[in-house]
């Protein structure tokens, strides 16, 4: 095994919590290293034209997602079932190289509220303890709102956010969402434009009597420089945003924001293809002292010493690797007891699709945030959530993301599947349709969880992570009425034929996309007794030891969580600058 000199930090991860730490650990002048398991990126060599366009290659064989042949998990809806090992990728999308999932995301950036950091609180004050199902183990986060703003503030900034404010400093504005929480300035960058979907959308929202507005994103919607200096490109609604990188740098992403600034240091060093193993601690367990990793390329196992430990990984990441490292208590779902694992959460989407003769959308024009959206039954709180008896949030949108030949052939209920009668009704209905989503909040249940498995290695001789996970009776009641919302929003535009959606009435399945937003496992809490990490994501058994991303979310929200992510990455950084540095291997106070 090679060693390395120590450095004051090794961050794990370079996406865009693990980006934003090390960058602003490298302006504070300390030595940072970089590690990541897929290989580097630049938009010039990776993202150009004609080669990013290929859509078999990334939208069909994922071409920037993670290698599930040497990095899966193994699933199963309960403890009663014996996992078996993800093969092909399908609910979700974990990327792989640098810039992670950043690099294929659609860009959509909420601030989330304090409706989901003091999710417990709240809804006791409002409809009593009981409200809560046993089994559902909500928590407040420790954190708020006030305490992140500028924090959100500074990722918009960095990543190129457009969209309009709803609440500035207090000031309802028109045209925006009337339910987010006060900012103190307006978006980077004025909205995308909104295209006729959205439009259609707005219009039935708000002869609904709801509030529409465009959904913020990490699209740029004009050319942009970001205070870090890095220049962006105009969106070109070209139709290829998710699941593919940005030729025209209109996107933000961590590749060319983030870690591009950390790079133009000297006391910074990204080292790819660098698969961390585990992370070292001192006899007593009480610091870490760096992290193993295999170099993918020469074989080579290499320990790099570091005076602080940042995991900024992917959700599966940072849990497998605080478990197969023995930090920190393994939870048990059984007993209730322990931290690592704890209150793993997905996500949950409803749909409805709408076909009309009279109108032609243009599909193959599109931006991946180029949505309206309504917060009316998520962060509204005067939704009463009583009636319809589940906790948590949901959001509406439509809008036109992409119109790709090989992904996109909407036609109506009772259409063959193959053959001329197939092909006439695609094109016929190509311009055609549209659709309207709902997506919900899950809330953690104590039976859903992340473990390593006893039965299923990796190539590497570790133990698989392990999920277990279904949905709850919570979830079915939400999704109902998510449902609802959808479809009567649906069937008031008097579509040609409509294919509604329908409540989650079955078990989850790990098969076919549902949405990149995988949390929990190394939660945050405002007491060590009730999560992994403090709200600065300190680990409260190893100060030296720091865990970013959606991993230490204690519940998912309604809302995309990269922005809100981000800006508690920032808060992180921050943190560790002011507090940590001044007094090595203390714990923060709140």
């Amino acid at each position: 095994m090679q060693t390395l000199p120590e450095v004051d930090a090794v961050v794990v991860g370079m996406g865009w919590t693990g980006g934003i730490v090390a960058k602003e650990l490298a302006d504070a002048g300390l030595t940072v290293v970089g590690l990541e398991r897929g290989g580097p990126r630049t938009t010039g060599e990776d993202f150009a034209v004609p080669h990013i366009r290929n859509e078999l290659a990334y939208g069909v064989r994922l071409g920037l997602m993670q290698d599930v042949s040497r990095d899966t998990l193994t699933f199963r809806n309960n403890a009663g079932q014996r996992a078996l090992p993800m093969r092909r990728l399908g609910s979700f999308l974990p990327g792989e190289g640098v810039g992670g999932s950043g690099a294929h995301w659609n860009g959509l950036s909420w601030r989330w509220t304090d409706h989901e950091f003091r999710i417990r609180s709240r809804y006791t004050e409002r409809h009593g303890a009981g409200f809560i199902p046993d089994d559902m183990t909500i928590q407040d986060w420790g954190l708020t709102e006030t305490e992140l703003e500028p924090y959100f503030e500074k990722f918009e900034r960095t990543a190129a956010v457009s969209g309009r404010a709803g609440n500035l400093r207090g000031r309802i504005q028109p045209g925006g969402n009337p339910f987010e929480a006060a900012r103190r300035s307006a978006y980077p960058l004025p909205p995308l434009h909104s295209g006729l979907v959205a439009d259609v959308f707005s219009e039935a929202a708000t002869a609904a009597g709801h509030h529409p507005f465009p959904v913020p994103v990490a699209n740029a919607s004009e050319a942009y420089v970001n205070p870090d200096g890095i220049a962006f490109g105009q969106c070109q609604y070209c139709g290829f945003c998710d699941k593919f990188g940005c030729e025209a740098n209109a996107k933000g992403s961590p590749h060319l924001t983030v870690v591009a600034s950390a790079q133009r240091r000297a006391n910074f060093t990204l080292r790819t293809h660098a698969r961390v193993m585990r992370i070292r601690t001192d006899r007593d367990g009480k610091q870490a002292t760096g992290v193993e990793y295999l170099d993918l390329r020469s074989g080579q196992t290499v320990f790099q010493p570091a005076a602080m430990v940042v995991l900024g990984a992917y959700t599966f990441g940072n849990v497998h690797l605080m478990l197969t490292s023995g930090i920190g208590e393994a939870y048990d779902p059984v007993t209730g007891k322990g931290q690592v694992g704890r209150n793993y959460a997905y996500n949950l989407g409803v749909g409805a699709r709408l076909f009309f003769e009279d109108k032609i959308f243009n599909p193959f024009i599109g931006a991946g945030g180029s949505y309206a959206a309504i917060d009316d039954f998520n962060n509204n709180w005067s939704y009463d959530r009583g009636p319809d008896g589940f906790v948590g949030g949901i959001l509406v949108m439509a809008g036109m993301t992409n119109g790709r030949p090989i992904e996109h052939h909407p036609v109506p209920p009772g259409t063959p599947r193959w053959g001329s009668e197939w092909k006439a009704a695609m094109a016929h209905w190509y311009q055609k349709s549209m659709s309207i989503g709902g997506i919900g909040s899950i809330m953690p249940s104590r039976r859903n969880h992340l473990d390593l498995d006893p039965d299923y290695r990796d190539p590497f001789g570790q133990p698989m992570l392990r999920m277990t996970f279904d949905y709850t009776d919570n979830d079915r009641r939400l999704t109902a009425k998510a449902a609802q919302v959808v479809n009567d929003l649906a069937r008031s535009l008097s579509p040609s034929h409509l294919v509604p959606a329908a409540a989650a009435s079955r078990s989850y399945t790990i098969a076919g996309y549902q949405g990149t937003h995988n949390s929990g496992g190394t939660i945050m809490s405002p007491t060590p007794e009730s999560g992994v990490v403090n709200k600065f994501g300190q680990c409260w058994t190893m100060p030296n030891l720091f865990v970013v991303g959606a991993s230490t979310m204690p519940h998912n929200g309604a809302q995309n969580p990269t922005a809100t992510i981000g800006a508690m990455a920032y808060l992180t950084a921050d943190a560790i600058r002011r507090s940590y540095l001044p007094h090595p291997n203390r714990l923060l106070a709140a």
